[in-house]
């Protein structure tokens, strides 16, 4: 290595410090990423070489380690193999001695290098010092070698050929990384330095598998159905919306906001158990719990009504829990334990109308007729109670009727899971409804499941009513566009809506739905039940529709690079310095590692 290499070690501490405003301070880490450069290219090392695999297949890092967990201490097994992994630590026990902790597929093992032994295969002392100096945490290396355990038991392969550097890390790997937006914005640091962040991931992957196949188990089909069309339908939410270039299209176009509407057109064709697994995509806020871009899983079950959506949720959600658990227990294990005295069947269940009710210690006036919006608004204000937009002149009765649901029912859902059944028509205008024997109200036959507090998925019995689609259809546009002139402060009925009614759809059910039941959950809602986390950007790969729009490009000003410079400049000094230091020690230091002491 040339002596004028600088000496990255003084700059470690520095690498990954902050500015007060949260950026990253580009000057030092141009540095080193400079240093790192030019240590490399000093020793012939700036390389990415094409991946070989003369000496067989590589065995992955897992496999090593269940392979070989019985070797005997101080015993080294007959086979040689190959590992590949990502530099943790590198620790040096003088010249000859080196010990690499690597990590391959979220496991470690440790890389053990005598000099004394691979000097037999020509390997020579230079070359073995200089590339014991060169590794860096992030560096990611192959080692040639065959397992053995050290004196303490520490299971390790010992190099019987001179590691290989496959992909040098030029940029600084640091041992904490702790501010919120700066984990967010470098999520790839974040993963490889925080087992939390990326433990949410892997429980999110296993989640969709346990997923598709407890639904595959069960005969469903999975589809993929159209993300861009015409319209979007299938939930009440804006869509977004873009335009086709291509002549024979040339229409504006909207992405889906739900798949609902197709999966049922897939029912009419004759696939009676369908589900789908995909993104959707609604132009409204962000907030702990909400992300205009997220996945979630539907399905849809031809002769299924209530009662059975309920039972295969609590089988599904029993099962994932006790999924989890396991997982949590073995692999994940940076995740809170999921207690399983939570998920004892039967969940709770409350009547929506009858709960309430019951809590509020009035009955309901007629919430089909016109005026119940203003009936109820009058009876909460006779009765003194309190609940979140009562005196907000742009409220709807839906939103009311949900707002008093998360005041008086949803809290019982903080001990053990719930579902709350049958809501008033104008909450659920598409699914099938019924008049309820005991308040005599029109309710829609829907569940809600709760858990800890939170909305975690939807079940309802589907309309299959052309006509009476239809006009479910045009009520659910009426309301929008009542809800819009509320939010203007004029209260009539030609306010303007995004919504339209899906002609193309009622045309579908004429050919004939079966009754059926549908069902839809949002995955990241259900990691973060089973995670332990509170905010759904911990729960997506690259955080949240903010967090991907602000991600800092690889903008150097001038300055930075000027700084980084005259850092160099001052490093060499240093290294050179501290060079003649060390040479002085060696001398009147042997530096020899017997084979006793690996």
């Amino acid at each position: 290595m040339n002596s004028s290499t600088p000496c990255l070690q003084f700059l470690r501490p520095y690498a990954w410090k902050w500015k007060p405003v949260g950026a990253r301070n580009a000057a030092y880490v141009r540095f080193y990423h400079l240093a790192r450069q030019h240590e490399l290219i000093q020793s012939n090392a700036l390389k990415y070489p094409r991946i070989r695999h003369e000496g067989g297949a590589p065995m992955r890092i897992p496999i090593f380690r269940e392979k070989f967990k019985d070797v005997e201490m101080g015993k080294h097994a007959d086979e040689e193999v190959i590992i590949h992994g990502r530099v943790q630590s590198v620790r040096r026990a003088g010249n000859k001695l080196m010990f690499l902790d690597l990590k391959g597929e979220f496991e470690h093992v440790q890389g053990l290098c005598n000099f004394n032994k691979l000097q037999a295969t020509g390997v020579e002392l230079g070359e073995f010092k200089t590339l014991a100096k060169l590794l860096n945490r992030g560096d990611i290396v192959s080692i040639t070698g065959r397992a053995t355990k050290t004196p303490t038991g520490e299971l390790s392969i010992e190099a019987t050929k001179l590691p290989e550097l496959l992909t040098p890390a030029l940029a600084p790997l640091p041992f904490k990384l702790e501010d919120e937006e700066v984990r967010i914005q470098h999520r790839h640091v974040d993963m490889l330095v925080n087992r939390k962040t990326i433990d949410t991931l892997r429980l999110r992957s296993h989640l969709i598998k346990y997923l598709r196949d407890f639904l595959h188990e069960r005969g469903f089909l999975e589809f993929q159905t159209p993300i861009l069309a015409e319209s979007a339908s299938g939930a009440t939410a804006r869509p977004f919306t873009t335009a086709a270039s291509e002549s024979s299209v040339n229409k504006n176009l909207a992405m889906r906001i739900a798949p609902e509407l197709w999966l049922k057109r897939l029912v009419v064709g004759g696939v009676d158990k369908v589900f789908e697994l995909g993104p959707a995509f609604r132009n409204e806020g962000i907030d702990q719990t909400h992300n205009p871009e997220f996945t979630m899983c539907e399905f849809y079950n031809a002769y299924a009504n209530l009662d059975d959506l309920i039972t295969l949720t609590e089988e599904l959600l029993c099962g994932a829990a006790s999924h989890c658990r396991d997982l949590i227990a073995t692999k994940l294990d940076s995740l809170p334990a999921i207690d399983m005295s939570q998920y004892q069947r039967p969940f709770q269940q409350l009547e929506f109308i009858p709960a309430l009710e019951s809590a509020l210690g009035f009955k309901f006036p007629d919430l089909a007729a016109p005026s119940a919006r203003e009936d109820l608004l009058v009876l909460l204000r006779e009765k003194n109670i309190d609940v979140p937009g009562l005196n907000k002149p742009d409220i709807t009765l839906s939103k009311l009727l949900d707002n008093l649901a998360a005041e008086f029912l949803e809290p019982y859902s903080l001990t053990r899971p719930l579902f709350i059944t049958h809501h008033p028509v104008c909450m659920s205008p598409l699914s099938k409804s019924f008049v309820c024997p005991k308040t005599g109200q029109r309710v829609s036959a829907r569940t809600e499941l709760f858990v800890n507090g939170k909305e975690l998925a939807n079940m309802y019995e589907e309309e299959n009513d052309p006509a009476s689609q239809r006009a479910k259809f045009l009520d659910q546009l009426n309301a929008a566009k009542r809800e819009a002139s509320l939010a203007a402060g004029v209260y009539n009925e030609e306010g303007e809506s995004a919504m339209e009614v899906d002609e193309s759809y009622v045309q579908a059910l004429e050919s004939g739905l079966p009754p059926t039941g549908g069902w839809g959950c949002g995955i990241e809602r259900m990691v973060m039940l089973f995670s332990g986390t509170k905010r759904i950007s911990d729960c997506l790969s690259f955080g949240n529709l903010r967090h991907v729009t602000n991600v800092p490009g690889a903008v150097r000003t001038g300055e930075d690079e000027e700084k980084a410079r005259v850092m160099m400049d001052e490093a060499e000094k240093k290294t050179a310095s501290e060079r003649k230091r060390q040479k002085g020690k060696e001398k009147v230091k042997e530096d020899v590692v017997s084979e006793s002491e690996v």
